[in-house]
């Protein structure tokens, strides 16, 4: 059980990395859209926070609270929205855009200082 943990938890990175990465790549350049990786890191990102957070159900010391992964499943369901129904724009505001970056750290904020 432990080792599917430790798959998922680096696949939960992976998904991040995605995210993050494309959003910095997209903001670098001149054109704010959403791409191919921010799209597939954010989709990544819900999924593999929901199968990591279901088998914790258990209780034990080192449980995370559940206040802790209801935030962190709003914000990062408020992420896959914002990419998910922008993703065919040809541009995307830039407060918009700046918004998922800024959830985006957030979430990982949460993740680390809680």
């Amino acid at each position: 059980m432990e080792a599917l943990r430790l798959i998922l938890r680096y696949i939960h990175l992976i998904g991040f990395a995605l995210l993050l990465g494309g959003a910095i790549v997209q903001y670098v350049s001149a054109k704010l859209r959403i791409n191919w990786a921010m799209l597939w890191g954010s989709g990544i990102q819900v999924l593999t926070g929901f199968a990591l957070a279901a088998p914790l159900r258990g209780g034990g010391d080192d449980e995370p609270a559940p206040a802790k992964l209801a935030v962190k499943l709003v914000i990062a369901l408020m992420i896959f929205a914002m990419v998910f129904f922008s993703r065919k724009r040809e541009e995307v505001n830039r407060g918009h855009f700046i918004g998922i970056l800024v959830l985006t750290l957030g979430n990982a904020a949460v993740a680390v200082f809680w």
